[in-house]
């Protein structure tokens, strides 16, 4: 399945493909068509950037396992289409641009952190380096190590997700089902203050919650001193449910809160039970 067009805002039936918007882009207007509170954005498609490279070169590169002369080909010949400007500038202020593989985020594998995402991006330059950024991130040493054992280096399908940032006053990660006791009736929920990439990536230890399908907490270790209140613990249990129903397996949700308003970032397969 091919697109022509170069922006596909995550409300409209072609941001539903996996083939089209990778795997975070289709869960997002999943969860978006849903009626669920996902912060605006639309999906730049995965064919666009083999239209824009020598796509032969690129393959034979990838092949070669040559990571350096890959990513080198995108950065130096890759364009984005004034388009995708044109709809930065109805998002307007900051965005995240984020990679959306079209294999990631399946049952099978997650391919979660082999591809870049770049946060708190703003004005339209930015943006359009930081899409070729993540097209050349599909060829990172990692990248191509990972495909080359789950994927197909022939593959050149990258759709990249550009989304409003929501100002994070709380963030985190839910479990729904407990990753480690592997419990169905036990959720994790972790939260820190601001952004939760901190969380993603490690940088610090968050509040962990452990709590029942209704959100009811049953164990808590607060380094932060207690980021979420049982009202917001069970805020966040009922849109998990929601979430895990919707896609009938358990899931790995990042989500964020501004104005006691919570957002839904991401949501993937929970693959390591």
């Amino acid at each position: 399945m091919t697109s022509e067009r170069h922006v596909i805002w995550f409300d409209e039936p072609d941001a539903l493909s996996v083939e089209i918007a990778g795997g975070k882009g289709a869960s997002l207007a999943s969860m978006t068509a849903q009626g669920l509170p996902v912060p605006p954005g639309f999906v730049i498609p995965s064919d666009l950037m083999e239209k824009c490279v020598d796509a032969e070169a690129l393959r034979a590169l990838a092949r070669a396992k040559d990571h350096v002369g890959a990513m080198r080909l995108v950065e130096e010949t890759a364009k984005v289409d004034p388009s995708v400007l044109e709809a930065y500038a109805k998002l307007g202020g900051k965005v995240a641009v984020r990679s959306s593989a079209s294999a990631e985020d399946s049952e099978a594998a997650s391919y979660a952190g082999q591809q870049e995402t770049y946060l708190n991006v703003t004005g339209a330059e930015d943006v359009r380096r930081h899409v070729i950024d993540c097209w050349a991130s599909f060829f990172s040493e990692r990248a191509i190590f990972y495909r080359n054992l789950k994927g197909s280096l022939e593959d050149l399908r990258m759709a990249v997700v550009v989304q409003k940032m929501v100002d994070a006053e709380k963030a985190g990660v839910i479990f729904t089902v407990h990753p480690v006791t592997k419990r169905r009736d036990r959720m994790l929920i972790e939260a820190v203050h601001g952004l939760g990439e901190q969380v993603v990536s490690g940088e610090v230890t968050p509040d962990h919650y452990v709590v029942d399908r209704k959100g009811v907490k049953k164990k808590e270790d607060t380094p932060h001193g207690g980021v979420l209140t049982d009202e917001e613990l069970e805020k966040l249990a009922v849109l998990a449910v929601t979430l895990e129903k919707h896609y009938g397996v358990p899931q790995d949700i990042e989500w964020a809160m501004h104005g006691g308003n919570v957002y839904l970032l991401q949501s993937r397969p929970v693959t390591t039970l």
